[in-house]
């Protein structure tokens, strides 16, 4: 199964200099905790999420008029809308994240997986196996 075939392409993306005030609201609108962060071209450049909004902006004790590029995260985990699903599961288990965007060759925004949407296109347990790499954490000895 391709990437195109599970992923959902009606994501909105924010701005880097919208406020986290602003995107926050478009996810309680929206019941999500996630936001592409996106250029005027609709180039990724990172994620805004709702642990960022809490532990970057609320702990800190900034303003709510902070600009999304002052606490998004700025690593892209991301796959072509052409790549094997299994590939996209590689990444999101490789970087332990439960999203992966899609993006075209421009490294445009055309779509997000989630650790759901292999769930409910999958025949057997690899979302399990996926989220338990996901949820892996690094031990010390």
């Amino acid at each position: 199964m391709r990437c195109e075939e599970i992923m959902k392409t009606d994501v909105q993306c924010v701005s880097p200099r919208d406020s986290v005030e602003d995107a926050a609201v478009r996810m309680k609108d929206e019941n999500i905790g996630f936001l592409p962060v996106c250029d005027q071209s609709n180039k990724v450049l990172g994620t805004i999420t709702d642990r960022d909004i809490a532990i970057r902006l609320v702990a800190a004790k900034m303003a709510p008029s902070t600009f999304v590029e002052d606490v998004m995260t700025r690593g892209v985990v991301a796959c072509r809308p052409e790549d094997d699903i299994r590939d996209a599961e590689r990444v999101m288990a490789q970087n332990h994240k439960s999203r992966v965007m899609c993006v075209d060759e421009s490294g445009a925004l055309v779509g997000v997986i989630s650790l759901s949407d292999i769930a409910q296109h999958e025949r057997g347990g690899r979302a399990s196996d996926t989220l338990r790499e996901i949820s892996e954490r690094e031990t010390h000895s």
